[in-house]
């Protein structure tokens, strides 16, 4: 709906637009479940079932995108702007708060560009639900204009990093004759879940790179000290952390985090993350049997007397659940004991019934996720693959399915981003790449039962995902976007330093308030790993902004790729020269002989657009 105002107008307030009816036109008589809404500046849907008459669930979406002149002449933003309370649902629309920003005359707005999706067989338990939401949000994504996407080279940004966390003095700090890592820029005490994250994805960069990088055995020469022998768990501190800091004091995600990041080394072959995880995860179980699966936000580690019990919403933290099972399913594989396998499936059966309330923080979701995929890959029941579903409604309830141009939000993407809790303003970094890792897992433990919208949807996000990232590095931000001031304790930002931002926000705020992550430094490296594939004896290597599920040499100079995206999505593919190498000529073609045009080239890289699922093949000369 557009509108072209004669006169510049103060638009008046306007009830919501969407009323559910019963057979004699009358909203009083029609009666029926609101299952999910907009929080915040998240994507702007509501999701319902109408049982009386019995019509069946319904997505209504308003294309944010579609609507931000309006947002910037009116001064306003669009935040829970659709929701509503049985019968009057639908879109609010902002009105502005000033005679100063009134509609300009004789130009054209759009005051509503609205999305809906119905599905009449509608069984209202949970894992049905959050699969047909799934699959109505897909319907709405095939229908936006996508924003542009292209090559990062996340193999660069890492290599910086990797030289600032060797160099820079704001990275690191010794104790105990060891060096550890600064979760934010000369700031914060070091803690076992920064160390973890760090020492792993260095690990993976080493794996990729061919051999393993030093900076992943200095790290880890340190660990031990994390380890207490009588309570016989890791701490989230170390010893000599300062009395401003409650040394007992964990979160429920901080125990398990560096636990499933153990397993991940272990699994790689590494004993003495073995032998620390496996002399940690007894606790981690006492943990979980003391809390009955159901965690608060944060506990003392000492006698499990709770700190705080729930977030501002009442609840704790809901899908603690999925990244321990997830370490029990590590577990599991490292050891074969069954009783690891019987850990994970308590944990997600405790979850059932939450419905779209499971998302506490996105990454531990995600984690939930792969981690129903998987169990139903061990166990064969199929309730598992269902209720990876429930997960994955509740990570995309939190998308930001929109391109926000409101204040500093026009010098970066914000589409397809997650807030990283489930009530907070910003999109993070940790969370973003965590995330993306988690679905790695997902995607790989799936197959061709897996719903097609969950496959896309995911493969979107992680695509968007290596756009987006590239935002968070200061470096990447006009100066006046970059908070000049911190979060209390979180030291400072140097834009010099290739380490992300936390927070990045929505409705254009200044980014960076939270602080300079060395702790995100990972991202570059769980991007660089993912994105960019080896081609032994080649002049190149291929960059794939989707998960490439198989690569095989099918001749000397001739490759075929197999990707597992979205049907009617496109991936971007780049042939990318190596150092001291020549690009040769180059034939990239679906498997049905369709030869496909690069969009750009030079010496350096070849770009195309391929299909995002599918086989493709790649001749050089």
């Amino acid at each position: 709906m557009t509108l072209t105002p004669a006169v510049p107008l103060l638009m008046p307030f306007s009830p919501r637009d969407l009323y559910p009816l019963d057979a004699n036109d009358d909203p009083l008589g029609a009666h029926g479940t609101i299952e999910a809404t907009q929080r915040r500046l998240n994507t702007a849907f509501i999701y319902f079932r109408l049982d009386e008459p019995a019509f069946g669930n319904v997505l209504y979406v308003q294309n944010l995108t579609a609507l931000n002149p309006y947002f910037l002449a009116t001064d306003t933003k669009p935040e829970s702007v659709v929701g509503g309370e049985w019968p009057e649902l639908g879109y609010l629309l902002p009105s502005a708060t000033s005679a100063d920003h009134p509609l300009p005359a004789g130009e054209p707005v759009t005051l509503s560009d609205a999305i809906l999706v119905f599905r009449h067989d509608a069984p209202p338990h949970e894992r049905e639900s959050a699969r047909q939401f799934l699959q109505m949000l897909g319907v709405v994504y095939r229908m936006l204009e996508l924003p542009h996407v292209a090559y990062r080279d996340w193999i660069d940004r890492a290599e910086r990093t990797l030289r600032d966390l060797d160099g820079a003095p704001e990275a690191t700090i010794e104790h105990y004759g060891h060096r550890y890592v600064h979760p934010y820029t000369a700031a914060e005490y070091p803690d076992i879940m920064v160390q973890m994250s760090i020492i792993t994805t260095i690990h993976d960069w080493g794996k990729w790179w061919g051999e393993p990088h030093p900076l992943e055995a200095a790290f880890k020469a340190g660990l031990e000290k994390f380890y207490d022998p009588q309570l016989k768990s890791l701490r989230r501190y170390l010893p000599n952390v300062g009395a401003n800091k409650d040394a007992d004091a964990v979160d429920s995600w901080y125990l398990y985090h560096p636990m499933i990041n153990l397993g991940h080394l272990a699994l790689d072959g590494d004993e003495e993350a073995r032998a620390l995880l496996l002399k940690s995860i007894d606790f981690g179980i006492e943990a979980a049997h003391h809390f009955d699966y159901k965690w608060p936000i944060q506990y003392r580690v000492t006698d499990f007397s709770v700190i705080t019990e729930c977030a501002k919403d009442g609840r704790g933290q809901t899908d603690v659940g999925g990244i321990y099972a997830w370490s029990m399913l590590q577990a599991f594989e490292l050891t074969d004991d069954k009783r690891f396998l019987d850990e994970a499936r308590a944990a997600i059966d405790a979850a059932m019934g939450l419905r779209f309330d499971v998302n506490y923080q996105a990454n531990l979701t995600a984690w939930g996720a792969a981690a129903c995929m998987r169990l139903w890959r061990i166990t064969n029941q199929r309730v598992y693959l269902e209720q990876s579903y429930v997960y994955l409604a509740s990570f995309f309830h939190n998308s930001v399915m929109w391109e926000s141009e409101l204040g500093h939000a026009a010098q970066y993407t914000n589409f397809m981003a997650v807030t990283c809790l489930q009530d907070a303003p910003y999109m993070a970094i940790y969370e973003c790449f965590d995330s993306f890792a988690a679905f790695e897992c997902y995607l790989a433990d799936s197959g061709p039962d897996l719903e097609p919208a969950a496959r896309m949807l995911i493969s979107e996000f992680c695509r968007y995902a290596l756009y987006r990232a590239w935002f968070y590095y200061p470096d990447a931000l006009p100066a006046e976007a970059v908070s000049p001031e911190q979060r209390e304790s979180n030291g400072h930002i140097d834009r010099k330093l290739s380490f992300p931002v936390e927070d990045l926000y929505v409705d254009g705020q200044q980014a960076g308030q939270v602080g300079q992550e060395v702790y995100g430094a990972g991202a570059a490296f769980v991007f660089a790993t993912r994105a960019f594939h080896h081609v032994q004896d080649s002049p190149f290597r291929l960059y794939c902004d989707h998960f490439v599920r198989s690569m095989e040499r099918t001749g000397d100079r001739t490759l075929t790729l197999t990707l597992d995206g979205g049907d009617t999505c496109t991936a971007g593919l780049s042939v990318v020269r190596l150092k001291r190498r020549k690009l040769t000529e180059m034939r990239l073609a679906t498997a049905g002989g369709d030869v496909l045009r690069p969009h750009a080239s030079s010496d350096d890289r070849i770009d195309f657009n391929v299909p995002a699922n599918g086989r493709i093949v790649l001749t050089w000369e």
